[in-house]
C-alpha cells in the first residue's frame, strides 16, 4: 500500500532487547516481521505479544536472512532493523514525516550511533556509520554475505540522506561484544578463504597491526577512551583470528588437492 512501511527485524535470543527495539516503531511501521534464529530465550513470546508477525528460520548468514524477511514483506517500502536497534525520536520523527507526504526515493539512508557498553562512541570507525536500512523492495535487495551484509540496488539509485540516528547497542559488557566479535572473525576467515582464490594471505601479525594501526590513530578511536582502546584491541584479535582461519582453510584446500 502506498506510503506503508513493513518493518523487518531478524533476532536470535534477544529477549533484553527486543522490546524497545518494537516500541521505536509505534507510528512508523505498518507492520512488524521478525524472522528468529530458533531463539531460546522468551524472544519469540514476546515479539508475537507486541503484535509482531514471527517466522522461525535457522540462520544461514546476516544477508540471507535479512533478503528472507524482505520477502515476507506485505508492503513496497521496508524497514530493516536489528533486534538492539532503536530508532531515535528525530529520525522515527523524519520517517512518519515521509509517510506523511510520500515516498520521493527508492532508498534511504542515516547515520547510525553505536553504544559501546552503555556508552556512545563517536570515533573508532563507528560514526557517523551511514546504513541504508529504508528501500522500495522492487529496486533493491541485500547481497548474501555472511558478514557486512548491504543493501544492493538494481541500478544507478543514491539513497537521500535523512539526518536523525539509529541508537545500536551493541553490548552491555565487554565479554558480550568480544564473543560478537569472535563469531564474525570466523565467519570473514572463511571468506577471505574464498576469495583469495588460494593466494597466500598477508601473515594475520601483519594484518592485524594494519587493522589495529588504521582503528587506533586513522578511525580516531584513541578519542574515545576506555571504550576506543577496548575496540582497536579487539579489532587486532578478530582480523588476526580471520586471517588464521583463512590461512588454515585455504592450506587444507590445497593439501586436498594435491592428495
Amino acid at each position: 500500500m502506498k506510503n506503508h512501511i513493513s518493518a523487518t527485524i531478524i533476532t536470535f535470543n534477544e529477549q533484553n532487547r527486543v522490546e524497545a527495539c518494537i516500541d521505536s516503531l509505534a507510528g512508523v511501521a505498518d507492520e512488524i516481521i521478525v524472522v528468529d534464529a530458533c531463539s531460546s530465550d522468551a524472544t519469540v513470546e514476546i515479539c508475537r505479544r507486541r503484535g509482531c508477525r514471527v517466522v522461525t528460520r535457522r540462520m544461514h548468514g546476516y544477508g540471507a536472512q535479512r533478503q528472507f524477511a524482505t520477502s515476507l514483506a506485505t508492503h513496497s517500502y521496508v524497514l530493516a532493523i536489528d533486534a538492539d536497534e532503536c530508532l531515535s525520536p528525530a529520525l522515527s520523527a523524519e520517517i512518519i514525516k515521509l509517510k506523511e507526504v510520500g515516498f520521493k526515493h527508492r532508498g534511504y539512508c542515516f547515520p547510525r550511533l553505536n553504544f559501546f557498553c552503555g556508552e556512545p562512541v563517536r570515533h573508532s570507525g563507528w560514526y557517523p556509520d551511514v546504513q541504508v536500512r529504508l528501500f522500495d523492495k522492487r529496486y533493491a535487495n541485500w547481497n548474501l554475505r555472511e558478514v557486512a551484509e548491504r543493501v544492493i540496488f538494481h541500478d544507478q539509485v543514491r539513497p537521500c540522506r535523512l539526518s536523525g540516528d539509529l541508537l545500536h547497542y551493541r553490548c552491555d559488557t565487554i565479554e558480550e561484544y568480544v564473543a560478537t566479535q569472535r563469531r564474525h572473525a570466523a565467519l570473514s576467515g572463511q571468506r577471505l578463504a574464498e576469495q583469495s582464490k588460494g593466494a597466500r594471505l598477508p601473515h594475520p601479525l601483519l594484518a592485524a597491526t594494519k587493522a589495529f594501526l588504521k582503528n587506533y590513530i586513522a578511525d580516531g578511536a584513541f578519542m574515545d577512551g576506555p571504550q576506543g582502546r577496548a575496540i582497536a584491541r579487539e579489532t587486532f584479535k578478530s582480523t588476526y583470528l580471520a586471517h588464521q582461519i583463512a590461512r588454515r582453510l585455504i592450506d587444507l584446500k590445497k593439501a586436498d588437492s594435491s592428495k
